[in-house]
């Protein structure tokens, strides 16, 4: 199984209904929508897709109905937040039973694991699967930093082949192409840092806000390969004020929000997390509407 690792990489949110059951159905209007605008793989059970909150079955639902729409255009990659390796080794498995064509893994979740252990817990996921592996690196948010030297000893494991770069720190993915040259792609994390990143040498864009824009995400990302940095920047600086939504605590209520203007979504989360209200509402309510309202007109992308 091989996964290219360049392009747009979505990372959906999951769509429940008012009752608090999965919403296949607008999943898959928002599925179409980002295969629609030129997405090149979609990642399930990220931080957006409130992962934390889904039981085994519902998983097992979610890739299996994406596996199914995507048909084979795109691959379905499951993310593993585990606290376990044990439950990690099981979240691979059922990857591969399911249908899912490539794994994203966040270090041990719950217990901030040193250096062997870091790389222990990549390592014996890693030997026990076939499917194509991305580390997820954000230690502002999950507390362990995937070094260098983790990396130099993670590279003996051929499919661990990329690494989703939430540092928030652009210069280190220079450092990851002066140390390791392509051995690992790297897709920027941080919708605030993409293009930025782009421009550095980073191969691709796990993006949140693309759960509501989908065509201006793709656009900005084929733009600036394509050398048109003029026309990306338009749109960038267009998008940053709803590209901020994607680093606050509340991405997830507030990307859901922009699901919703946009029509291709719902601001239903699961429990602990509440909907949002008040002035709070109004605020973000304020900055999606005023991103919709002044919408820019695209260039031809998909052919860039």
């Amino acid at each position: 199984m091989s996964i290219a690792w360049i392009g747009v990489f979505p990372a959906l949110t999951t769509k429940f209904t008012n009752a608090d059951n999965l919403d296949l159905f607008l999943f898959e209007q928002n599925l179409y929508a980002q295969l629609e605008a030129g997405v090149n793989g979609i990642i399930l059970g990220g931080t957006l897709g409130e992962a934390s909150v889904l039981n085994t079955i519902e998983k097992e639902r979610l890739v299996k109905f994406a596996v199914e729409k995507c048909a084979g255009k795109v691959p379905v990659i499951l993310n593993i937040a585990e606290g376990s390796t044990k439950e990690a080794l099981q979240q691979a498995s059922f990857a591969v039973e399911w249908g899912a064509k490539g794994l994203m893994m966040l270090p041990p979740m719950r217990y901030k694991s040193d250096h062997r252990e870091t790389v222990t817990y990549f390592k014996t996921v890693a030997d026990a699967t076939e499917l194509p592996i991305m580390i997820y690196n954000n230690p502002v948010d999950y507390k362990i930093d995937v070094t260098l030297e983790m990396f130099a000893e993670l590279a003996d494991c051929k499919n661990i082949q990329a690494v989703k770069e939430s540092t928030r720190d652009v210069t280190n993915v220079t450092r990851m192409k002066n140390k390791f040259g392509d051995r690992f792609k790297i897709l920027c994390g941080v919708d605030t840092l993409a293009m930025e990143e782009l421009c550095l040498g980073a191969d691709g864009w796990v993006a949140g806000l693309v759960c509501a824009f989908p065509k201006e995400t793709v656009a900005i990302f084929r733009l600036v390969k394509a050398g048109r940095i003029a026309e990306a920047i338009q749109i960038y600086r267009w998008f940053m004020p709803l590209l901020e939504l994607d680093i606050h605590a509340k991405l997830v209520q507030y990307i859901k929000l922009a699901e919703t203007q946009a029509g291709i979504g719902s601001e239903n989360v699961r429990a602990p997390r509440l909907t949002l209200v008040g002035e709070e509402r109004e605020m973000v309510l304020k900055i999606i509407n005023d991103g919709i309202s002044s919408r820019p007109s695209l260039p031809d992308y998909l052919n860039a």
